[in-house]
């Protein structure tokens, strides 16, 4: 019933369908960069010279005005300030972006899942031990708090036992991005474990002698799977954009990498001269958050049980 009413839902079916062709088009940016802008991400032709509407212009002009975009195999959406091919840089900040906001939402749903279930079932002080560090987390403003980790673990890296993460590794902001995250998932899962716990399947599995790992995994697991599958859209979309705020206040991809965020960042500097720098990717950040969005509140509508049963009535 719910994916009969999802296919239905034009405006998902869109938006679905637009956040495909984003994914696809990112991920083919080696294709793009090797075999028709035959260059790389980072690879600087300010000294270059192209052919534009008939004759030969300068990638970067004396006065440090980049060339705009040519519509054809190199420069496709013109240059940037160092003389780098926008389109490809574009792309592959693109397949970063997506992948820090996938992978941060991964991490950010298997840990709001450890601590909800383990908070919610057990109770008492380690709920309240939990509770308050979720708090904790939750007082922070987001960007602040991102600022903060992102320039600490950049400048230094993070150990862990045997493994060393470098200061421009991409799972710097995947990490900080997933402990910000971690409480706006992990609170209403707790909150849910917290009634589920009450309920009779609960205590016929307790008597029967399962274990409380048990009874998580196979009684409560299963019920919150909805839950997850409603958030993991909007976690993906508020993990792409703060990654994108992050990266253009210089605290999460860095240089020579490139992101969405830090493309906005480095156009805003030529805004008047070489708008295309900042519109361009803004606006891949624009279309890619609102077709996460879309998708994410058609999937609850399908899901939610009240709300189809008042439709069909």
């Amino acid at each position: 019933m719910a994916l009969r009413r999802l296919r239905r839902d034009r405006a998902a079916l869109m938006s679905g369908l637009l956040l495909l062709l984003l994914v696809a088009a990112c991920l083919a940016a080696p294709l793009w960069a090797r075999h028709v802008a035959r260059t790389t991400p980072v690879a600087n032709h300010i000294t270059d010279t192209v052919i534009l509407d008939g004759e030969r212009r300068d990638v970067v002009s004396l006065d440090g005005i980049p060339i705009g975009p040519t519509w054809s195999g190199r420069f496709f959406l013109g240059a940037d300030g160092n003389g780098r091919d926008v389109m490809v840089r574009l792309l592959y900040g693109g397949r970063n972006s997506l992948l820090i906001g996938f992978g941060a939402a991964l991490a950010t749903v298997l840990c709001a899942l450890v601590l909800g279930l383990v908070a919610g079932y057990f109770g008492g002080l380690l709920d309240a031990v939990i509770a308050r560090g979720l708090d904790v987390l939750w007082s922070f403003p987001a960007i602040l708090l991102g600022v903060a980790l992102g320039v600490a673990l950049a400048l230094g890296g993070l150990e862990l036992g045997p493994v060393t993460i470098e200061g421009g590794s991409l799972l710097i902001p995947v990490l900080v991005l997933s402990v910000i995250g971690i409480p706006y998932l992990a609170r209403p899962i707790r909150g849910q474990v917290l009634a589920l716990r009450e309920q009779e399947f609960v205590d016929a599995a307790r008597l029967q002698g399962q274990s409380a790992l048990s009874i998580m995994r196979a009684e409560l697991l299963p019920h919150l799977t909805s839950t997850v599958i409603v958030f993991l859209p909007l976690v993906v979309g508020n993990a792409i954009l703060l990654e994108a705020a992050l990266s253009f206040l210089g605290a999460g991809v860095q240089p020579p990498q490139s992101s969405w965020g830090n493309m906005i960042g480095e156009g805003v500097q030529l805004v008047t001269s070489a708008p295309h720098l900042a519109i361009v990717p803004g606006l891949m950040l624009v279309l890619t958050v609102i077709s996460l969005n879309v998708l994410a509140d058609a999937v609850r509508d399908a899901l939610d049980a009240r709300l189809n049963l008042r439709l069909e009535h």
